[in-house]
């Protein structure tokens, strides 16, 4: 395994000149989150179930990972349909119509199908125009890299609206025979609208994003078959190979290293303090790396926002889901300040830091 060499990165900054030579003040656009919103299948599994599915117990379930139960998709629900209801609720809650959105992105790592993309089902489903509507594979950190990109395409260009969706029916891709694995997954999707602001305040919404990845570590978190390069065989089928691996290890010690990295830096780039920041939305995925996070940022964990005991990891759908049920339950109050960072397979990882209006 290697090890990230951080420092070595050049520094990077997305802040354009905030004043022209004269010294007059730049203004410009800001991007907000208008609304929210995620679907959870009905079913629930539970850590009693699992115990009748594969050798482990609730407790040292509970204890490593912090998970009591997740949601399980239906047969008949997808990684799409599950978008489109996440969808809905983000739509309403921003006060704005199918029709008022411009551009659709969803991040997953289980898509209806290879193509075309789960973003132009929910385009089509939702009724919307003809716009354009794409899917971005992150793992995840799927939604970091979405947000990131609908940001700058709502503040440099035409669109108005975007809607960002995170999604997985990741019981598809689990095997049930693996303990190590099949009790850490769940279903669901989360959704946020990103709008054009003309707030003349102090500067509000998305203010920063930093993303990353090290392909020499792709292979601690991995589906191997399924592409060109094992597609679907009887053997590739026989030695499973169309499921999910992951050597869990190593993905605990880099997810650490790389979710401090992350925020540390998106704090330096904005001249901010962690006592300075109200609140965390990490990814959802072992309650022991968020603690080791708190930690080392020495943030209390009484700042980070935890639903992973109800839902497990659920990848792309995640941190939108949590994010949508942290803005819901007050935990994102107006003028404070708050980081989103994760990390997933790739090894990906990202931290986007939000001041709220």
């Amino acid at each position: 395994m290697k090890t990230p060499d951080f420092s070595t990165a050049p520094p990077f900054s997305r802040e354009g000149p905030t004043e022209t030579p004269s010294g007059q003040s730049i203004s410009e656009p800001s991007v907000v989150i208008s609304g929210t919103g995620h679907y959870l299948p009905h079913k629930v599994l539970t850590n009693t179930d699992l115990t009748k599915i594969v050798d482990t117990n609730e407790e040292w379930i509970l204890t490593r990972t912090g998970i009591s139960e997740r949601r399980i998709a239906e047969p008949t629900e997808t990684s799409g349909t599950m978008a489109t209801e996440a969808a809905r609720m983000a739509i309403a809650n921003a006060n704005l119509q199918a029709e008022d959105i411009d551009l659709v992105i969803v991040a997953t790592i289980t898509p209806d199908q290879p193509f075309p993309a789960t973003a132009c089902y929910v385009q089509t489903t939702l009724g919307m125009r003809t716009i354009a509507a794409f899917d971005v594979e992150a793992a995840c950190s799927g939604f970091l890299y979405i947000l990131d990109i609908a940001h700058a395409m709502v503040r440099n260009g035409p669109y108005r609206h975007a809607l960002i969706i995170g999604t997985e029916k990741l019981s598809a891709i689990t095997d049930w025979q693996d303990r190590s694995t099949c009790i850490l997954f769940g279903d669901g999707a989360g959704a946020a609208v990103l709008s054009r602001s003309s707030f003349s305040g102090k500067k509000t919404g998305i203010l920063d994003t930093t993303l990353g990845a090290d392909g020499a570590n792709g292979h601690i978190l991995q589906m191997p078959g399924g592409g060109c390069r094992i597609p679907a065989t009887p053997d590739s089928i026989t030695s499973r190979q169309h499921f999910l691996k992951m050597n869990g290890r190593e993905v605990f010690k880099l997810a650490v290293k790389v979710m401090e990295k992350a925020s540390l830096d998106i704090l330096a780039r904005n001249h901010l303090q962690a006592d300075e920041i109200h609140s965390i939305i990490p990814h959802q995925a072992n309650i022991r790396i968020i603690e080791m996070l708190s930690s080392r940022l020495e943030i209390p964990m009484e700042r980070f926002f935890i639903n992973l005991d109800q839902y497990g990891n659920t990848s792309a759908a995640s941190i939108p889901i949590a994010l949508h049920e942290a803005r819901e339950s007050g935990f994102c109050p107006s003028g404070a300040y708050s980081i989103l960072v994760g990390f997933g397979a790739g090894l990906t990882w990202g931290a986007t830091l939000i001041r709220w209006p």
